[in-house]
């Protein structure tokens, strides 16, 4: 396991529980008495799952100055949220993206160092998105376009569901054995995995995992495992950073 000791660490220098950055949002909140503030903030979901599976949750505000924080954590967790810019993969925008460069810049700092370090990553929806255009691939940009449907993203603030299946003998099909449906909430999806191998589909053929069978734990999963009442992939990160 990665980082200094202290701060939680036991005589050994290890921590009790490891270290798991999420990736947070900017977003417009309100609270008690303050409305529409700008917030660094992320769905408490994620913390949950994190801590449920034995992680300490750390959550991590679009930053793009440096990724030295990187250094002394055991497992990254890259959220979901809004879109990733379509300028990173060289395409224009259409109308209905809706991108976050704040975040594309931070994550994808941190993701680089991470990468550089073989430290275990998890990327979630977005997160999932961000990993296929870091390894060179390219998203649909709006899904309905391409399936006829809006069954991954129902309505506002509404989860789909559809069946899902997984590549036997993949480290995906394995984390998630038994799984044979997922949530669902987004609007775009890999198009073009880049380097990434793809280990999930949904009936529809839409890309729902991929992964780096080269890496010691590098999974994408385009639904919402930190909102299951078993939150396999989440479970899976955690181990793998204990370990690291």
């Amino acid at each position: 396991m990665s980082g200094p000791a202290g701060g939680g660490a036991g005589p050994s220098g290890r921590r009790a529980r490891p270290l798991i950055g999420i990736t947070g949002y900017v977003e417009p909140a309100s609270w008690a008495v303050w409305r529409d503030v700008p917030a660094s903030l992320i769905p408490q979901a994620y913390v949950r799952s994190v801590t449920a599976a034995g992680g300490r949750a750390v959550v991590l505000p679009p930053d793009d100055l440096d990724a030295d924080v990187v250094d002394v954590l055991d497992g990254l967790l890259l959220a979901g949220g809004a879109d990733v810019g379509p300028e990173r993969y060289g395409q224009p925008a259409d109308p209905r993206t809706e991108p976050r460069p704040d975040r594309d810049a931070g994550e994808s700092a941190l993701l680089a160092a991470a990468l550089a370090v073989d430290l275990p990553v998890l990327g979630v929806c977005r997160g999932m998105q961000l990993l296929a255009v870091a390894y060179g691939g390219s998203l649909h940009q709006h899904l309905p376009d391409v399936v006829g449907h809006d069954r991954h993203r129902p309505a506002p603030g509404v989860y789909g569901a559809h069946p899902v299946r997984f590549a036997p003998g993949t480290r995906t099909a394995s984390v998630l054995a038994g799984v044979d449906r997922v949530n669902s909430y987004h609007h775009q999806a890999v198009a073009d995995p880049g380097r990434l191998t793809v280990t999930g589909w949904a009936d529809d053929a839409v890309v729902e995992a991929v992964e780096d069978p080269a890496r010691r734990f590098l999974l994408g999963v385009q639904w919402h495992p930190e909102n299951d009442d078993d939150p396999r992939p989440v479970t899976a990160l955690v181990r793998a950073a204990r370990d690291h």
